[in-house]
């Protein structure tokens, strides 16, 4: 059908060579450049350097020593937790979908919309400009420390002159050597990491060699700032090798004046210090668009830096414990230098990782900022960033943020600046955590992610913690930076953006009361968000019981309505018939137990009435988008009624609280062989209306078979094995067609993953069965059906089978949909045809696993778990209405004696592959 377009057809699913994806997304927003990078060198190398950053070198002895062991691993572990909250939230988030260039600010902007994600992107941005110019700073210090002219130490070399202007040039010089590279792209980038990386590695190893190999030794302690340090006398600290007396006297806290600054510290002034230098786990995700594959590469990689590091941490932390005394822990940051065996090693550690942490902030805020640009969001004044190399490079950006760290270093005030960089991230940190929150409030059936160790708790208790954490540091920052986020947040309010990416808000408020309905904004659905909303038309519910308790399992949390159809007119009618059945139909769903609403409509003739409920039910947003009908057979109607102890009432007719029975407020089901109210040409003709309005059609075929605990609210017992078969395959024409990627077929697979979700289907196994044509050779097609699934996030069992032989003469491009209910075939050959098909999924019912792909070769497996639920591809009906009997005859044929059968025709796209 031309108008049956879904999203996934833009991917060629079916194309030469079995690819059945691209890189979605690859180099950005724009999609130009080449994803090159690996998981280690995209990820695993920038979060490890922006983690350790300097911290690693100069401040573990004062953690160490003011906080003593107990507390300094006390303070690891939580700064430890509340950056793993917001890396189970990333993995959830990256593994959703197909993640594009942007890293964080994409996650959070594709997710709670424009508004809160460009002002979150910026202020991200705005985080790694401050976090470039703090580490170029303290690059700069700690050149001086060795080599400035004023260096107190003992062991300063004193060759370079210092000032605010000497210091401003020597920031300016190291910051275009950074912004050289990172201009020059990210393979580089990724190379000068490398490189850098090991020798960061191979000072960490010298030092940690060093608490071993040296000997125990005095050092000389450097006089504190501001004091005259020739006319005292010199004072020394310990190195004790491993010594247990050491360890003792540091294990509790010993909270003195800090010798850099002369302020007292506290527990929350030192976790700040500590927590500041492990802010980094977004680097890799900042490098999503040049990654090979970002859905593993960004949670894989993230997670092994963080246990990389939080290791190294522990093991510094212990071995400085059991080696050094608290006077030296105190007054000697830098201590490293002193007990290293060869101490230049340290200062080249010390060195690499302060320009690395540079050049991960200054290529990570290109690449926000890039993607920002691309968004337009903020409009021309982000113009230059959208310019891009040959190669992809986004250079425009990368100078654009040069500038602004090089305003950055003009203020020069490096603790100031420590705080709001902090602050920022730890903002961009909540929402990251507070995206993955709204798309596990919302329940969406298209938020699956492979990545499966979280929870709303987690994103939760991230959220508050990020909060908490950003006040303890600086609440001024704190203030600050929200108040900047909901200034931004009016301000692209204010100007509109784009509402193709989907809001979660509107996913959201599907589950608010009544008074947030009017927000639901059709314009802004999408297709990610998409759940069904039925509308199931029901005659008598005394046998249609169980298929109302089925639709509501299929809902996944949508709209369910109830409909039916009074036949009169209300012209001949003392009162209106409909509203006094309400109140009967609201128990039904009381007893029933299920959560749907009801709609009663008044008309000449069922078809018609059908009509008015699919135009009118629901509102705003919620209305219905697919039509739930039994099927129309010649079996006897059951009273479910009878057999359903939801059901059962006292012998005397009278209900809860002296009311009448529910039994006595419904018909008793049809006699075999009474007239009926619908007759077969208004039946089909029912559903190409509803094909017309663009609405999903469900026939529902024995579900009156399925066991009483599939339709249960509970947990079925694992034990009890049943397969879900799914046709995706028109079977009433094997030849020619999109296939398995139409519209029509995605809404199966949909359907069945929907029902999957519900408990009481855990236990069944999904079975998809790829139909061959006598020309097609085993094994390609189920490769690229295996690919589909992948990126859908859908587990199911793939099989084979042969269909199609002796399918006719005539070429698939000659062939029309339901040209064998249209008249294109003779009544013999469809029916023969409709029996062949049905006979093909008979045979698979109940066949085990093991088998082949299906055929004589593949060996009938033994008998295997039942097929509790069959859903058939549902043709469309013909367009002319003289054939709606035998068109509804050929679909009886094909769902003989199948059991519970669901059969489908979907119009609308149901799912997406990206983010």
């Amino acid at each position: 059908m031309a108008s049956e377009n879904s999203p996934l057809l833009a991917y060629r699913l079916l194309g030469d060579e079995g690819s059945a994806f691209p890189a979605s997304g690859a180099g950005g927003p724009g999609g130009t450049s080449p994803r090159k990078l690996s998981t280690f060198l995209g990820v695993v190398v920038p979060t490890v350097l922006s983690m350790f950053s300097i911290v690693v070198f100069l401040r573990i002895g004062f953690v160490v020593g003011h906080a003593g062991l107990l507390q300094a691993l006390a303070m690891l572990l939580v700064a430890y937790f509340i950056l793993a909250l917001t890396v189970l939230s990333v993995c959830a988030i990256a593994t959703n979908g197909a993640v594009r260039g942007g890293g964080a600010y994409f996650m959070i902007s594709r997710t709670l919309g424009p508004e809160v994600g460009g002002s979150i992107g910026l202020m991200f941005y705005l985080a790694n400009v401050c976090g470039c110019a703090v580490s170029l700073l303290g690059l700069v210090e700690a050149v001086l420390d060795v080599f400035g002219a004023d260096a107190t130490g003992p062991s300063g070399i004193r060759v370079l002159p210092q000032g605010y202007g000497w210091n401003l040039l020597y920031g300016s010089l190291l910051l275009g050597l950074v912004g050289g590279v990172c201009t020059l792209g990210a393979g580089l980038y990724a190379r000068a990491s490398f490189l850098t990386f090991l020798l960061v590695s191979g000072s960490l190893a010298s030092v940690l060699v060093s608490f071993v190999a040296v000997g125990p030794k005095d050092i000389r302690l450097t006089p504190r700032p501001g004091t005259n340090g020739s006319s005292l006398p010199p004072r020394f600290g310990h190195f004790t090798g491993f010594n247990s007396s050491t360890l003792k006297d540091n294990l509790g806290a010993g909270y003195a004046e800090d010798y850099t600054t002369g302020a007292m510290m506290t527990f929350a002034s030192v976790f700040a210090v500590l927590f500041n230098g492990c802010t980094g786990i977004m680097a890799g995700a900042n490098m999503s668009g040049e990654l090979k594959d970002p859905s593993r590469a960004i949670p894989l990689g993230t997670i092994i830096a963080v246990a990389y590091t939080f290791f190294i941490y522990i093991l510094l932390f212990f071995l400085s414990s059991f080696t050094c005394d608290r006077i030296l822990l105190q007054e000697d940051y830098g201590f490293f230098r002193s007990i290293s065996l060869w101490p230049p090693l340290v200062l080249i550690g010390i060195y690499a990782t302060s320009l690395s942490a540079s050049m991960s902030s200054l290529i990570g805020a290109s690449r926000i900022l890039h993607a920002l640009a691309q968004d337009d969001l903020f409009g021309v004044i982000l113009a230059p960033a959208k310019v891009v190399s040959g190669g992809g490079n986004p250079w425009g950006a990368v100078l654009y943020s040069w500038g602004l760290v090089q305003l950055v270093l003009l203020v020069g005030k490096l603790n100031t600046l420590a705080a709001v960089v902090t602050v920022f991230y730890l903002v961009a940190y909540a929402a990251v955590d507070l995206s993955c929150l709204s798309l596990e409030w919302a329940s969406a059936p298209n938020f699956r992610p492979t990545f499966s160790l979280f929870s709303w708790h987690t994103c939760l208790l991230g959220v508050a913690s990020c909060l908490l954490m950003m006040f303890l540091i600086s609440p001024g920052a704190a203030g600050g930076s929200l108040l900047l986020m909901g200034l931004l947040s009016a301000l692209l309010t204010a100007r509109g953006g784009p509402s193709s990416w989907g809001y979660v808000s509107q996913a959201l408020l599907f589950h608010q009361v009544r008074k947030y309905l009017l927000r639901l904004d059709v314009r802004k659905e999408h297709v990610k968000f998409w759940r069904p909303q039925l509308l199931l038309l029901v005659g008598n519910p005394r046998g249609a019981l169980p298929l109302l308790r089925l639709a509501n399992q299929l809902k996944k949390g949508g709209l369910y309505v109830l409909g039916h159809v009074i036949l009169g007119d209300l012209d001949s009618l003392p009162s209106d018939p409909v509203q006094p059945q309400y109140g009967a139909w609201l128990s039904l769903v009381d007893r029933a137990q299920v959560k749907a609403f009801v709609d009663l409509t008044l008309a000449a003739s069922v078809r018609q009435g059908a009509q008015h409920l699919l135009r009118i039910s629901g509102l705003g947003g919620m209305k219905p988008n697919t039509l739930v009908l039994g099927f129309y057979d010649d079996a006897p109607p059951q009273d479910h009624f009878l057999m359903d102890p939801a059901f059962s009432e006292p012998a005397d007719g009278t209900g809860e609280g002296g009311s009448p029975a529910l039994s006595t407020l419904f018909p008793p089901p049809r006699a075999p062989g009474s007239p009926r109210a619908l007759s077969p040409q208004d039946y089909v003709a029912t559903m190409a209306d509803a094909l017309k309005m663009n609405k999903n059609v469900v026939l529902a075929r024995a579900c009156g078979a399925l066991p009483p605990e599939r339709l249960s609210r509970g947990s079925w017992s694992t034990a009890q094995l049943h397969h879900v078969d799914v046709w995706p395959l028109n079977l009433l024409r094997p030849r020619g067609g999109p296939g398995y990627v139409d519209v029509c077929g995605l809404f199966l697979l949909q359907m069945a993953t929907i029902l999957g979700m519900v408990p009481a289907w855990h236990s069944a196994r999904l079975r998809i069965f790829l139909c061959l044509g006598p020309q097609e050779a085993p094994g390609a097609a189920e490769g690229r059906l295996r690919a589909l699934l992948s990126q859908l996030r859908i587990r199911a069992e793939v099989q084979e089978v042969a269909w199609g032989e002796g399918a006719g003469a005539g070429s698939p491009e000659e062939e029309e949909e339901g040209d064998f209910v249209n008249g294109g075939r003779g009544d013999a050959e469809a029916e023969a045809l409709a029996l062949s098909a049905n006979a093909l999924v008979r045979a698979q019912q109940g066949r085990g696993s093991g088998g082949g792909p299906g055929g004589p070769e593949g060996g009938d497996g033994g008998e295997g778990p039942a097929t509790a639920l069959t859903f058939l591809y549902l043709p469309r009906p013909p367009a002319d209405p003289a054939r709606y009997p035998r068109y509804l005859a050929l679909l009886e044929t094909l769902s003989r004696d199948l059991g519970p059968t669901l059969l489908i025709h979907g119009v609308t796209p149901v799912t997406c592959t990206d983010l």
